[in-house]
């Protein structure tokens, strides 16, 4: 098993101004020295840096995951940054195709403008790189759509040589490309599916977590998209579940000038569990602030209501702030003995809870790395929160490496753009085509020119 140490890392407050470092976003990494950085200025540059370069490359996005994925191994590797591509480079009736660096939230304003959005409902946060997100498996919720990867139509890359390959839905590599870990090479193009823009209505509610199980399955094969929060010490969920908006409640949002609409009724049945979740999260962080962002993830279930919204506003509400978060995805066939599991665990030894466990389920990916690669996935998340002083709760870190060893026994498959440890899991027995994946990346990358010590280590 991997050391604490090594799959928790304190933040690192001293060298974040340190002008001739770059680390990771949640600041507990360092990635490389400013000066192992290129930042291409189109595409055509891109491929000259790839065909000269003589050491290892990275690709660095919005340096959201953790630093191991992204950093490099030795003096001479590059950390390529792809901020100057960015943008739309072509639209047809069902597509539109972003350059890789784009950040999400500026897709999803560029769709909202066209009056189109993607199937796939959008993750909690909108600040990766398209490219980023597509790569590592970023996801929503809803049984009817599965991740950002399977809404794309075409992925161009440039290989380990320079050379650019523009990859499509019958090519054989697609499945490959479609969450390749930036092992493949460096994406440049996403031609995204997308579709008309479609009004949600979201129906908020709190109750007993008795028939978790059945409920759970229930809610999403009943509503177009549906997320919960387990709060084990509660026995309670709170669940928001949406489903296409009725005509009256189109009206509504288009009168409140397409903001989304919060309803004026509101529920207190989550008030208190909020307030003994935040007394928890506040002695494991210390942090002062009665208003601080780890705090407004759980404040925002108080006196919560109904929304009406596109799925923008509905769902993509994140408050981005440092943290260790893992995720596991478990077939929906294994879900209801995985709760029970999981039920009778917290039961007998009571862990500490530091915040709710978030489930999301989504259908199956067509991407051989995904962890919903195959059939329909229910995805248990878990969140610990860095202290003021960049330390993380021992009791909060306990509890991430008991769920995480609990649901790799299950046969449960990480979230790559997220934290685990690699040395709970049995890779080719998770995914079938995890052979035909090496070989897929050795025919872009014969000599592994993308691959860092980490991802080498996961690829082997």
């Amino acid at each position: 098993m991997t050391t604490i140490q090594a799959l928790f890392p304190p933040r690192l407050p001293q060298q974040t101004s340190d002008e001739n470092i770059v680390v990771n976003w949640a600041k507990n990494a360092t990635l490389a020295p400013a000066q192992a950085v290129a930042t291409p200025e189109n595409e055509a540059q891109l491929q000259q840096m790839i065909a000269a370069a003589t050491g290892r490359i990275r690709v660095m996005g919005s340096r959201m995951s953790p630093g191991r994925m992204l950093k490099l191994s030795e003096p001479g590797d590059t950390l390529i940054d792809l901020s100057r591509l960015r943008g739309v480079l072509a639209v047809t009736d069902e597509s539109v195709t972003f350059a890789a660096g784009t950040v999400l939230h500026e897709v999803f304003e560029t769709l909202t403008s066209m009056n189109r959005m993607l199937h796939a409902s959008p993750g909690v946060i909108d600040s990766q790189t398209l490219a980023g997100a597509v790569s590592t498996g970023t996801h929503g919720q809803g049984m009817g759509q599965s991740s950002l990867a399977d809404e794309a139509l075409a992925i161009r890359l440039i290989d380990a040589h320079g050379e650019a390959h523009d990859i499509e839905r019958d090519d054989p590599a697609f499945d490959a490309a479609q969450q390749a870990l930036g092992t493949l090479g460096v994406i440049t193009a996403v031609t995204l599916r997308t579709r008309p823009s479609t009004i949600y209505t979201c129906f908020k509610s709190a109750g007993s977590a008795d028939n978790l199980a059945e409920d759970l399955i229930d809610w999403n094969e009943e509503w177009t998209f549906s997320k919960a929060w387990w709060f084990p010490d509660e026995n309670k969920v709170h669940t928001w579940n949406a489903r296409e908006a009725t005509a009256e409640e189109q009206a509504l949002w288009r009168d409140n000038h397409g903001e989304l609409v919060e309803m004026e009724e509101t529920d207190e049945q989550m008030n208190a569990t909020v307030d003994k979740t935040l007394a928890q999260m506040r002695d494991d962080t210390r942090i002062v602030d009665e208003n601080g962002k780890p705090f407004r993830t759980v404040t925002r279930f108080k006196d919560f209501t109904d929304v009406i919204g596109d799925i923008y506003q509905v769902f993509c509400r994140g408050i981005a702030t440092p943290q260790i978060n893992i995720e596991i995805g478990i077939p929906m066939s294994r879900v209801a003995a995985v709760i029970a599991r999981m039920k009778a665990w917290h039961s007998e030894s009571q862990p500490h809870m530091h915040y709710p466990i978030i489930l999301r389920c989504t259908g199956a990916s067509s991407a051989w790395l995904s962890p919903a690669g195959g059939e329909p996935t229910c995805f248990f998340g878990f969140v610990v929160y860095y202290a003021e002083d960049g330390s993380l709760s021992e009791e909060g870190t306990a509890f991430l490496r008991a769920a995480e060893q609990l649901l790799a026994e299950e046969g449960g498959r990480p979230h790559w753009g997220k934290y685990f440890d690699p040395s709970l899991y049995n890779w080719p027995a998770l995914y079938p085509q995890f052979e035909a994946f090496k070989a897929v990346r050795r025919r872009f990358d014969p000599d592994g020119k993308f691959m860092n010590r980490f991802m080498a280590e996961v690829l082997s």
